[in-house]
């Protein structure tokens, strides 16, 4: 049988056994771990099978890879590796049986195999089986000796032994000699079981005949197939000398602690020879080291004794073996082996090895949750080897002992990464030698941020002041929220969430930056229009699911100084003219003349008013009540003094700066205001006002022009195109209905009522006549025709006024005044101007009528009925456009620059009725 089967019956054996010893330790430990043997030969190629771990461990080869199946070895990791695949355990690496355990009979490797969900561990042995992979040697190949030439037969010579680092018949088992005539060989076997060789002289040497000798010695294991060494024996035939070197002892032990520093001193080796002179001077070596107990001992050649060249390590190799060799002059030696015992030190501290560790975990981890698995070890002995761990400090972490010196490390509570974003647990390892010597490991270990903290505003309610007339696009506040979060889910997006407040879309008032949260105004804020509204901000994270809260943003609009105060009365012109007020000739001092009345739109001081003179005309006759804006006399009027007294009154708020309106005011005294029109006209004849009128009237004579010509060309092409159109006069409105604008109540001073006056100028150059109209009345057309040639006078129309029941009695109107008959709702119309003589225009709705002559002359002024009179009608408007020439008869020259009270010269009314009705036409 050759040595392929042996060792393919024995590894057959082997697994066999390992598997019983595997189910008998099962069925004996109901522990977590569990322990597993392998048996191998070494040498083994990579790649070689060792066996299916994960099956002989009872493990679910699905399963293995997610549980992170892997071998945990300080020592043999490298040797060997698994296929997560299949579960197999392969050689990684060679396995040198001899440079792993040397001359130990029993060498295996120790792995641990560990797999988590759940954690477990389990204890793996794998081990080595000699082969016969080394050849026996000798420590010298050339050996020495000098033999006198009177040696006696049976003399026995010591050769140097041969190693071999196989055990077992694989292991040196014989020694040859070449074939001579002189020598032959013995075999001599110490008490530990190794051999030794010695030369046994046969017969004389004869120095003369044969001085030197040359021997080969063979050294042969049991292996199959044997394997040999060789040494060459060289012998010096020499004179006598018959004793040899003697130890006292063939063994030699000596223990030597660890920690013993370079050249201390282990042993003093002592050999005897009997002899005398040069074959009596022994000296030692050493005959057979290995190379790691050379390098760390040394001995003296003449001396003998041992001392340590290197540092020792009890870890490292715990026992030295070594032959010195004592020989004499005459070439004489003897040998003895000496033990070096290295005694333990607690010269290392415990190891801290992290088997699986987890870098971060979430902070929602339950209590329990496994962190880390740890193995402890000291590779000192006994006592020094006893370790206990724990963790420093105050942590919600713990240590759990699992196996022998494995340790889980848990979570003991839930964790809070608001609290503690990462924790940095430091585990310390202590021995029990003295003195202890400890070890620290700090694991990091991160949290995990979960949403689990909405977004929270600094206020739960603000309140912001924002003046109006702000910009469009201005900021006006700026919420804040945090997040105790990080990351995505500290991320805060900002929105409003009511869409609508008191009715009004927030959209269109205020919009918000949804990463800043700052407000914006989306137009300009109004105090008088809105004082205040409320947005509800919702911060929203962006963690999953989102979480959010709310605050609400009261905005408070503040009131500006941007309204300036508008006076209600007396109403200004449309052209700014000077209003006029009537002051009896027979006022007495403190009389109410006019009262100023005006409002402002602000609020507060910005609408607080003052009213007075800007320019008061000189001497002052009037004063103004600063707070009231009533006019009062100052003094009682004299004949001889003005007539007309022109003021402004300057209207102006509290604000900051200060706005202001004025008004002009021609103040006129006279109990008959028709008798001083002549003076009010001299006063102001040659005003400013007149300059600029004359500018506005080229402009209306301009835009007459163009009027007529557009009205001319529309009715030719409507003309044309609706030549079937009915010629029936329409009932069109010209006037829209407008009511007074005035405040209501007027109970403070003299004049009852707010009043109006409108002037119509009469042919006559000297004298002049006021008609009192209504303001917003139509006069019925029989009114119109129902008259003479010489017009209707001032008592005609408040006769005609009376015939509905609204008369006033002359005595309570004073001069000035306006009479306000209650109006007709069947009377809707234009004004009425009239005069005394020949030529007077009336307006009634669709037809103005132009009399000339006492003959009245009819116009149509709707468009639609302009097509059935157009011959008439460019008669009648180049007669309006030429009044001035058709009425020379009636109206001097020297009267078309009359002016009336407000400094407008007859020709310029006349323009400007034509103006007017051409606008009406149109």
């Amino acid at each position: 049988m050759d040595f392929q089967k042996i060792k393919e019956k024995r590894t057959e054996w082997t697994v066999k056994w390992q598997v019983l010893y595997f189910l008998l330790f099962c069925c004996l430990c109901k522990t977590i771990t569990a322990q597993l043997r392998y048996s191998i030969a070494e040498e083994e190629k990579k790649g070689y099978l060792v066996g299916n771990i994960a099956k002989d461990l009872g493990l679910n080869i699905k399963d293995i890879t997610k549980r992170k199946f892997r071998i945990s070895s300080v020592t043999a990791e490298h040797h060997f590796t698994v296929n997560l695949d299949n579960g197999n355990l392969y050689v990684a690496d060679r396995i040198d049986r001899e440079s792993i355990c040397e001359m130990t009979p029993i060498c295996s490797l120790s792995l641990e195999a560990v797999v988590e969900n759940p954690l477990n561990v389990f204890h793996v042995e794998v081990e080595i089986q000699d082969i016969n992979d080394n050849s026996p040697f000798f420590s010298k190949n050339i050996m020495s000796l000098e033999i006198l030439e009177l040696t006696p037969s049976g003399t026995h010579f010591n050769l140097g032994n041969a190693l071999d680092p196989d055990i077992g018949m694989n292991s040196l088992q014989t020694y040859k000699i070449s074939e001579n005539e002189y020598f032959k060989l013995n075999v001599k076997t110490s008490g530990d079981g190794r051999k030794f060789p010695e030369l046994i002289l046969e017969r004389p040497l004869d120095r003369e005949r044969q001085s030197n000798l040359e021997l080969i010695l063979i050294a042969s294991d049991g292996g199959n197939p044997v394997k040999t060494g060789t040494a060459i024996i060289k012998i010096l035939v020499t004179d006598v000398n018959d004793n040899a070197p003697i130890f006292s002892k063939e063994l030699y032990q000596v223990s030597l602690t660890e920690n013993a520093p370079v050249n201390t001193l282990v042993f003093r080796m002592n050999a005897t020879d009997e002899d005398e002179g040069v074959n009596g001077q022994v000296t030692y070596s050493f005959s057979h080291i290995s190379k790691i107990a050379e390098q760390t001992f040394t001995i003296d050649s003449q001396t003998g004794e041992i001392r340590t060249r290197g540092q020792l390590d009890f870890e490292l190799t715990k026992a030295y073996a070594m032959n010195v060799e004592a020989a004499d002059g005459g070439g004489l030696v003897s040998h003895a082996k000496v033990v070096i015992q290295i005694v333990d030190a607690n010269d290392n501290a415990p190891e801290i090895i992290l088997t699986s560790v987890l870098d971060s975990i979430p902070e929602d981890s339950a209590s329990g949750t496994v962190v880390a698995l740890i193995k402890i070890q000291d590779i000192d002995s006994g006592d020094n080897a006893n370790v206990y761990c724990h963790i420093t400090g105050t942590l919600p972490f713990e240590l759990t002992s699992s196996s022998s010196n494995y340790y889980k490390l848990l979570t003991t509570t839930s964790l809070d990464r608001e609290e503690m974003h990462e924790y940095n647990i430091t585990i310390k390892a202590t021995d029990k030698g003295y003195p202890p010597l400890s070890t620290t490991k700090t694991i990091r270990l991160l949290i995990l941020d979960v949403n689990d903290n909405p977004p929270i505003f600094d206020q739960t309610k603000y309140v912001v002041y924002v003046p109006e007339n702000n910009p469009t696009g201005s900021s006006l506040f700026q919420v804040q929220a945090s997040d105790p979060d990080i990351n995505e889910n500290a991320k805060v997006m900002f929105s409003i969430v009511n869409k609508n407040s008191d009715g009004f879309p927030l959209s269109s008032y205020v919009s918000i930056n949804s990463m800043t949260g700052v407000l914006y105004a989306q137009q300009p804020f109004d105090y008088e229009q809105m004082r205040e509204f409320d947005v509800e901000v919702m911060a929203k994270d962006n963690g999953s699911p989102p979480l959010n809260s709310t605050a609400t943003v009261k905005i408070c609009i503040t009131d500006l100084n941007d309204n300036s105060p508008k006076i209600l009365y007396p109403s200004v012109g449309v052209d700014d003219s000077a209003h006029f007020e009537i002051v009896p000739q027979s006022s007495s001092k403190g009389d109410l003349v006019a009262k100023v009345v005006a409002v402002d739109a602000d609020s507060g001081h910005n609408a607080w008013l003052s009213y007075q003179f800007l320019q008061p005309s000189e001497p002052s006759y009037f004063s103004i009540g600063r707070h009231t804006g009533e006019i009062r006399t100052l003094y009682v009027f004299q004949e001889k003094e003005p007539t007309k007294h022109k003021v402004i009154v300057l209207v102006k708020d509290n604000g900051n700066p200060p706005r202001s309106s004025t008004i002009n005011l021609n103040l006129v005294v006279a109990d008959h205001f028709q008798q001083d029109i002549p003076k009010i006209k001299n006063q102001f004849q040659n005003s400013d006002t007149e300059t600029n009128l004359d500018i506005y009237l080229v402009v209306a004579l301009a835009l007459i022009s163009f009027l007529f010509t557009l009205t001319v060309m529309f009715a030719i092409i409507s003309k044309c195109r609706k030549s079937s159109q009915s010629k029936t006069f329409g009932s069109t409105r010209l006037y829209l209905e407008a009511g007074p604008r005035f405040p209501a109540e007027f109970n403070n001073g003299t004049l009852t009522l707010p009043y109006s006056n409108d002037v119509c100028v009469a042919s006559d150059s000297m004298e002049n006549e006021f008609a009192f109209l209504k303001p917003v009345q139509v006069i019925p057309t029989e009114n119109l025709i129902d008259t003479d040639d010489s017009g209707i006078g001032n008592n005609s129309i408040i006769d005609s006024l009376s015939a509905d029941g609204n008369k006033q009695d002359s005595d309570s109107v004073r001069p000035g005044s306006m009479i306000r008959p209650n109006p007709n709702p069947a009377e809707k119309g234009c004004i009425l101007a009239k005069s005394r003589t020949e030529s007077w225009i009336r307006c009634i709705p669709n037809i103005m009528f132009i009399y000339r002559g006492g003959i009245p002359i009819m116009l149509p002024i709707a468009s639609n009925q302009i097509f059935g009179f157009f011959p008439l009608t460019l008669n009648l408007i180049t007669e309006c456009l030429l009044w001035g020439n058709i009425t020379s008869d009636v109206i001097s020259t020297e009267n078309l620059t009359d002016t009336d009270d407000s400094g407008i010269g007859k020709i310029q009314l006349l323009i400007l009725h034509h103006l007017k009705c051409l606008i009406m036409c149109y």
